[in-house]
């Protein structure tokens, strides 16, 4: 990050830089108006008794005209009329640099007066301070044994097998301050409009999400879990906003993408409530 910005006002400098030099020089031809209305280009001039001693730009050579013939005053209009004009234009070669190199670094959408998303794929909340990253945990499946002992011992279409799909650990590591927190998800892959919410039940040592059933060993599985309702607003392309439709009680909950109506076992888990170990 601090390489770009120095760069840019390397680049900022240079362009500066590259109009303060044409305007210096500019600065050095002078515009030497005689009473005839025309003028002569002149790098320099001097007056000597009753004549004019200039330095021909377009010639490159010295040359002479009577004094009477010089119109001084227009000469010397010209000139701060010159001056003016390069003082405007260097100030706003400066204005055009600093619009095109110092402007700061787009540091995301704000949520909050002064609160800003990272640009980074994400999925975030706002405790009102400060920008909250969910930390995402890998889930997975174990065998419930009891149920399987079951459908060994009593075979049939009656009997269902079940697996339990969990978190490690009782708690999640990132704890929420608020009852009704608000998510930004951010996605080029549309994640937002895909996530669900799951209350998930805390055990000792593993969450459990979601129970998987399958009737006999036969047919499609059936995934039970408990979904929370969810307000759900696009911001902008490939940022969602989702905000739960009623204040969540102290607990355990996760985010979890939805692959045709699968659930995906890579969850954004957070707690509301106590911290973790207490």
């Amino acid at each position: 990050m601090a390489l770009k910005s120095s760069r840019r006002i390397v680049l900022g400098l240079v362009l500066v830089g590259s109009l303060l030099g044409a305007s210096v020089a500019r600065a050095g031809t002078i515009k030497l108006f005689l009473k005839d209305g025309t003028y002569q280009l002149v790098s320099s001039y001097e007056v000597q008794g009753d004549r004019m001693r200039y330095y021909s730009v377009e010639r490159s050579q010295w040359e002479e005209v009577p004094k009477s013939l010089v119109d001084f005053e227009a000469t010397r209009k010209a000139q701060e009329q010159e001056k003016a004009s390069q003082q405007k234009e260097l100030e706003e070669a400066r204005k055009i640099a600093t619009e095109r190199f110092d402007k700061p670094e787009n540091l995301g959408y704000e949520v909050a007066p002064g609160i800003r998303l990272p640009q980074e794929e994400g999925v975030y909340s706002v405790d009102g301070l400060r920008v909250i990253r969910l930390l995402q945990s890998s889930a997975e499946v174990v065998t419930d044994k009891k149920r399987a002992a079951l459908v060994l011992a009593l075979p049939g279409p009656l009997v269902k097998s079940r697996s339990l799909v969990v978190l490690p650990g009782a708690k999640a590591a990132i704890r929420l301050p608020q009852t009704l927190p608000i998510f930004y998800v951010q996605s080029a892959e549309g994640l937002g409009a895909k996530l669900e919410l799951i209350r998930v039940k805390p055990g000792k040592e593993a969450r459990l999400v979601e129970k998987v059933e399958v009737r006999g060993g036969i047919g499609k599985p059936a995934e039970l879990r408990t979904a929370v309702p969810l307000e759900r607003t696009q911001l902008a392309p490939g940022l969602h906003k989702l905000k739960p439709t009623q204040p969540l009680e102290p607990g355990e909950y996760a985010l979890g993408e939805l692959v045709q109506q699968k659930l995906n076992l890579e969850l954004w888990d957070f707690g509301i409530g106590e911290t973790p170990g207490k």
